[in-house]
């Protein structure tokens, strides 16, 4: 018999890939692999656990992958709602960054979003922020996945001063966390409509030989692509493309507003694209079309944005809204079934960060990155279909257990990592601060 370090019974085991439910399997876990899934009669014959947890209730599915958020920005939570984007960011959200976002701030604000993401089922985030070296050491803390962006602007903020200052000081966090085993690094521009020709240049750059992948928001809004489409004669997808920053691993977040040829280019140069569904109706800023770009072969992954414009940093719901969405988007009641949901909020997250070799389905050799949800709620009975209810009927609140490369994250619905007493009186001091 081998010796491994965890049996994992569950009800229903969800490997994503390859796609279908196996029931009552048993996933054997060992140095952080996972090692095999088998009936539960050849596990116990053929491996010895160091220990074993039974979940007769539980689906068992890979971690959630929340491709896209600005993770410190739960502090600014419902802070202004109901505003357009564009009034949102310049009215809003800039001025109190440029105010109260340090690296406490960030450090403070990342722990709650590691907290809500953790307890909801989200084992790895893209985060996309100032000061990620502050957010570095906050998920290390909590013992999350995370991507951190290289954040880049062409104006000063209390973090850098020019797009120089930005490279250099993102770089060098990169440089400090590189070897940090749960983190790994992008150059994340934050926009085409702020971010210039020339600095574009040097973060291809810089994105070539340091083998970075570039994520940036991309034509989020109507008004983003006919601004560009008036001064360019191009979408903005267009010009980076012939800026070069396109290709193999570039992510474009949102893709709402796509002009003729963007979804061709997009599917040739295989990049992919983070749908943020709740975001895009909070701010109005459309449907994104999720069902072409599948078609056409893209990788879509989900994001929830920040918590300042969503306002819940929530897999669950975002897979339900994708799905509905589509469907009234495409008039077909049929488009992304529920499966493809679950696939975008796991696989096709680890994809687009470039990391799907080691986490996103429940496969032997890739990293325990697991998550339990209770599906034996009355409230939720009967179950049918075991995917169908994650996405249309189970909620983050039925995540009971969570486990980040096999260490026991969330255990009976608690953080264990960190000091949520502690967590709730620093997030009460930034709250008297902003108001």
């Amino acid at each position: 018999m081998r010796h491994v370090d965890l049996a994992l019974t569950a009800a229903f085991v969800i490997p994503v890939e390859p796609a279908g439910v196996l029931a009552g399997h048993t996933v054997l876990v060992d140095a952080g692999r996972i090692v095999a899934i088998e009936p539960p009669a050849i596990a116990a014959r053929d491996y010895l656990p160091a220990a074993q947890i039974e979940l007769p209730r539980h689906a068992l599915l890979p971690g959630l992958v929340n491709a896209h958020t600005h993770a410190a920005m739960t502090l600014l939570r419902g802070i202004a709602d109901d505003v357009h984007l564009e009034d949102w960011l310049r009215e809003h959200i800039w001025p109190r960054e440029a105010r109260f976002v340090t690296p406490e701030f960030v450090h403070d604000g990342v722990l709650l979003a590691a907290y809500e993401m953790l307890t909801g089922g989200v084992t790895c985030c893209n985060d996309m922020y100032f000061y990620p070296d502050a957010a570095a050491r906050a998920y290390q803390a909590a013992g999350m996945r995370a991507v951190l962006g290289v954040p880049v602007l062409d104006f000063p903020t209390p973090y850098a001063s020019d797009a120089d200052a930005y490279l250099q000081a993102g770089l060098a966090a990169r440089d400090a966390f590189k070897h940090a085993p749960r983190l790994s690094w992008m150059i994340a521009p934050h926009a085409p409509y702020t971010v210039g020709d020339a600095t574009f240049g040097k973060i291809v750059t810089f994105a070539r030989q340091l083998d970075l992948p570039i994520q940036t928001h991309l034509q989020e809004t109507r008004a983003e692509l006919d601004t560009s489409l008036a001064a360019d004669g191009a979408s903005p997808l267009a010009r980076l493309d012939r800026l070069g920053a396109t290709g193999a691993g570039f992510v474009a977040i949102h893709a709402v507003h796509l002009a003729p040829g963007d979804a061709e280019r997009l599917a040739a140069q295989g990049c992919s694209v983070v749908h943020c569904p709740t975001s895009n109706m909070k701010l109005a800023s459309g449907i994104a079309p999720v069902v072409d770009l599948l078609g056409r072969g893209i990788n879509v992954a989900l994001g929830t944005d920040g918590a300042a414009s969503n306002n819940r940093l929530d897999l669950f719901s975002e897979m339900r809204l994708a799905s509905l969405l589509a469907k009234v988007a495409t008039g077909d009641a049929a488009a992304l079934p529920a499966a493809e949901a679950l696939r975008m909020a796991t696989l096709g997250g680890a994809q687009a960060l470039s990391l799907d070799e080691r986490i996103g389905s429940i496969q032997p050799g890739k990293d325990a990155d697991l998550v339990a949800v209770d599906l034996g709620e009355l409230a939720d009975a009967p179950v049918y279909d075991p995917v169908s209810h994650l996405v249309h009927v189970a909620c983050r609140e039925r995540v009971t257990d969570v486990w980040v490369g096999g260490e026991r994250i969330v255990q009976d619905r608690r953080l264990m990592t960190i000091d949520l007493a502690a967590l709730a009186g620093r997030v009460g001091l930034w709250q008297q601060k902003l108001q």
